[in-house]
């Protein structure tokens, strides 16, 4: 006897499963925290470019944001929230009522700093390990 799914089935099934848990590029996870706030999390590298690569590419492919579409750093390095994990940064594509707003990048993550989508996604190439 042949076990058979039918596609509505399917379809059901993926949707029971967070989506928007996803392996971000660069070997780093991003996890939902709200409907604009996500976190990143590294898995092996922890290099800054990595962190804004991820962000990038959650806020374009999982939140739908344009190109233009600024990316704030809700909180800098700490732990995981999501996961426990022991670091994580978080980011926002509203800005954060609790911090200065800086239009520019910055070493480190800084509460407030941000760039656009396609600011964060021009760092994916890059390779420079901060520890």
């Amino acid at each position: 006897m042949k076990h058979f799914i039918s596609p509505a089935f399917a379809v059901l099934i993926m949707a029971t499963f967070p989506a928007a848990v996803a392996a971000a590029p660069n070997g780093y996870r991003t996890e939902p925290m709200s409907g604009t706030e996500f976190e990143v999390i590294p898995r092996s590298r922890q290099d800054i470019d990595g962190y804004w690569c991820a962000a990038a590419d959650f806020a374009r492919r999982t939140l739908g944001a344009g190109w233009q579409q600024q990316i704030y750093v809700l909180r800098g390095y700490g732990p995981s929230v999501t996961t426990g994990r022991k670091t994580a940064v978080q980011f926002t594509l509203t800005p954060p009522a609790n911090a200065d707003q800086q239009s520019s990048f910055s070493v480190g993550f800084q509460p407030g700093s941000s760039m656009s989508v396609q600011g964060a996604n021009g760092r994916c190439g890059r390779s420079i390990v901060l520890n």
